[in-house]
C-alpha cells in the first residue's frame, strides 16, 4: 500500500490565557518542529505515535506519503490561521491522490478560534474527497474529548494507554496493525461501540502509575480479546469548554455481541470507582511545609507539582505562587523548574555569569493571586538553551528552549527559559545548571508528565494548587458550554445543578 501520513496535534484549554499560533507550532514548544516531507518521516525514532506507525508499516513493506506533522504546547484556543494553514495542507494532499489508505496523527481535544472540534472537522474535509472506500485510521492522546464527528469520519481510533506518554509511539504501531487489517479485510467494516462516562476527571486523577487509572487499564488489555479488536478510554481533557468534552470508552471488532460487552464492562468499572478518582491538593504553603519536613530525612529530592500552571494543559509557566512560598518558608536547596520569562533570561545573559541583577520576575498571568516576584538574583549558570531529551517521553529529540538562564535568590535557584515547555525531562533543569538529584526540592511546572522521568529520583510527590490559569478540579472552571448533565468532578454536582442551585439562590435573595 501507499499510506499518507500527517500530525496535527494541540490540547486545548478555552480558559488560558494565550492561543497557539502559527509559531507554536513552527517552533513545537515541546513536541518535535513542524516537519514536512521527509522530514516526517525522521520522526521514526521519536516516542511520538507516528513514529511507531512509521516502523511498523515500513516493516511490513508499505510506502508512505508524508505530507505534515505539526504540534504545540497546550494552550487556548488554536488560531484560525495556524489552523488553516495546517489543515489545508494536510486536505490538499489527500485532493491529490496517490495512496490507499490514510493515517492521522492527531490528538483529540482541539479546539480553535472558529472550531469547537478540530479534529472531527478535519476527518469531515478528508472523508469528503476520499469517500468510504479509503480507510482512515487515527491515533490520539489519552486526553482526548472524542466527538461523534471524529467517530462518524474515521473507520478507527485508538488512544494512549499510560500518563506520562510512555507508550505514543506503541500506540501508533496499534494503528498501524489496525489499518492493515482493514486494507487486508476491506468487506469487513468495524462495529463501534461509545459509552461516556458521566462526570469530568481531574488531571491529576489520570495518572497510570497510581490507582485508579493503573488498574483500569490493566482491565482494558485484559478485556482487548475474544473479538475485539481495540478497546480504549480516554478520561478526557476536563479545560475545554464545548458540549462533548468529557471522558469516554470505545471499541471495534467484528463481533458486536464481544465489542459491547467489553465496552461496558470497562465503563461500569469507572463509574463504579467514581469517588477514587478525586484528587487531594495542597495550598502553596501546606505544600512547602510537607516538603521540608519531607526533605529533612530523605535522600532524594521531594517533588512538588505546580499543576495550575503547567504549559501542558494550558499554563504560561509564569505563576510565582510556589517561589513565594518557598522563600517565605526559607527553604533551601530548592529548584523550579522552568519559568517562561525571555526578557528576564536576556537581562541575565546581558549582565553575565555571577552577576547580581535586579529584576520582576515572571508573574504575567493576569490570575488573582499572582504578580511578579521583584527581587535581587545571582545569574549562576547561562545556556544556549539547545536540549536533547534523554528521559521516557520524547526520548532522543533535541529542543530549543531559547537562552536559559539559573537565578538563585536565597536557597531558591530558578531555570528560566526562552521558550515555554512543560518540564517532562530531567535535561531541562541540566540546561540551566542545575543537577535536579541533588537538590531537596524540586518545583515542576507540570501535572504528570514530569513523573516518567523524575520517578526514579523523587521521594515523594506533592500536588499544589497555587494560582494559576489551570484549575486542577475541573468544577473550579467558569463552565458555560458543557453538557448541563456531566458531573463538575467525581461525586460532585453537574452543571445543571449548579446553575439550579445558583438560580433558587438569586430568587430567594432579597430585594434592595
Amino acid at each position: 500500500m501507499k499510506i499518507l501520513i500527517a500530525g496535527f496535534q494541540h490540547e486545548t484549554n478555552t480558559f488560558a490565557p494565550t492561543k497557539a499560533s502559527w509559531q507554536s507550532f513552527v517552533q513545537g514548544e515541546g513536541f518535535p518542529p513542524l516537519a514536512r516531507g521527509s522530514g516526517v518521516l525522521a520522526l521514526r525514532d521519536v516516542n511520538v505515535p507516528a513514529g511507531g506507525f512509521i516502523q511498523a508499516v515500513e516493516a511490513a513493506g508499505h510506502t508512505l506519503v508524508p505530507v505534515i506533522w505539526a504540534g504545540a504546547s497546550a494552550s487556548a484556543h488554536v488560531t484560525e490561521d495556524a489552523y488553516e494553514r495546517i489543515a489545508g495542507e494536510i486536505v490538499e494532499a489527500v485532493q491529490r491522490g496517490g495512496f490507499d489508505a490514510i493515517y492521522l496523527d492527531l490528538h483529540g481535544a482541539m479546539v480553535a478560534e472558529h472550531l469547537d472540534d478540530g479534529e472531527g472537522e478535519l476527518l469531515a474535509r478528508v472523508r469528503a474527497i476520499v469517500g468510504r472506500a479509503i480507510p482512515l485510521v487515527v491515533s490520539l492522546d489519552l486526553h482526548a474529548n472524542v466527538t461523534e464527528q471524529m467517530f462518524a469520519h474515521a473507520d478507527a481510533m485508538v488512544a494512549y494507554r499510560t500518563y506520562p506518554h510512555v507508550d505514543m509511539a506503541e500506540t501508533g504501531a496499534r494503528a498501524a496493525q489496525i489499518l492493515m487489517r482493514l486494507a487486508k479485510e476491506p468487506e469487513r467494516g468495524l462495529t463501534r461501540v461509545v459509552r461516556r462516562i458521566p462526570f469530568l476527571i481531574p488531571v491529576n486523577g489520570m495518572c497510570t502509575l497510581a490507582e485508579p487509572a493503573r488498574g483500569t487499564y490493566d482491565r482494558l488489555g485484559a478485556l482487548e480479546r475474544d473479538g475485539v479488536v481495540s478497546l480504549s478510554f480516554a478520561p478526557g481533557f476536563p479545560a475545554s469548554d464545548f458540549p462533548e468534552c468529557g471522558a469516554v470508552v470505545w471499541g471495534y471488532g467484528f463481533d458486536k455481541a464481544a465489542v459491547t460487552a467489553a465496552v461496558d464492562a470497562l465503563a461500569s468499572t469507572i463509574v463504579a470507582q467514581e469517588r477514587d478518582w478525586e484528587v487531594r491538593f495542597l495550598d502553596p504553603d501546606a505544600a512547602v511545609r510537607e516538603a521540608m519536613r519531607l526533605a529533612e530525612r530523605a535522600t532524594r529530592p521531594v517533588v512538588i507539582a505546580d499543576t495550575q500552571d503547567n504549559p501542558g494543559v494550558g499554563g504560561d509557566s509564569n505563576t510565582m505562587g510556589l517561589v513565594r512560598a518557598l522563600l517565605r518558608h526559607g527553604a533551601s536547596d530548592a529548584a523550579v523548574g522552568l519559568i517562561w520569562d525571555p526578557r528576564a533570561a536576556a537581562k541575565a545573559h546581558e549582565a553575565g555569569l555571577g552577576a547580581t541583577i535586579e529584576l520582576k520576575l515572571a508573574g504575567g498571568s493576569g490570575v488573582p493571586g499572582d504578580a511578579p516576584l521583584a527581587g535581587r538574583f545571582v545569574v549562576e549558570h547561562l545556556s544556549h538553551g539547545r536540549v536533547r531529551f534523554d528521559g521516557p517521553m520524547m526520548n532522543g529529540m533535541w529542543t530549543d528552549i531559547g537562552p536559559v538562564a539559573c537565578l538563585r535568590i536565597d536557597g531558591v535557584r530558578i531555570a528560566v527559559s526562552s521558550v515555554k515547555m512543560q518540564i517532562f525531562d530531567r535535561n531541562l533543569y541540566r540546561a540551566a545548571g542545575i543537577e535536579p538529584e541533588r537538590m531537596k526540592i524540586l518545583v515542576n511546572k507540570s501535572s504528570v508528565h514530569y513523573r516518567a522521568d523524575f520517578d526514579a529520583i523523587a521521594a515523594a510527590h506533592l500536588v499544589a494548587k497555587a494560582p494559576g490559569p489551570m484549575a486542577a478540579d475541573p468544577a473550579d472552571l467558569p463552565w458555560q458550554r458543557l453538557d448541563p448533565r456531566l458531573r463538575l468532578r467525581p461525586n460532585g454536582a453537574s452543571l445543571g445543578e449548579m446553575r439550579g442551585s445558583a438560580e433558587r439562590a438569586s430568587s430567594h435573595a432579597p430585594a434592595r
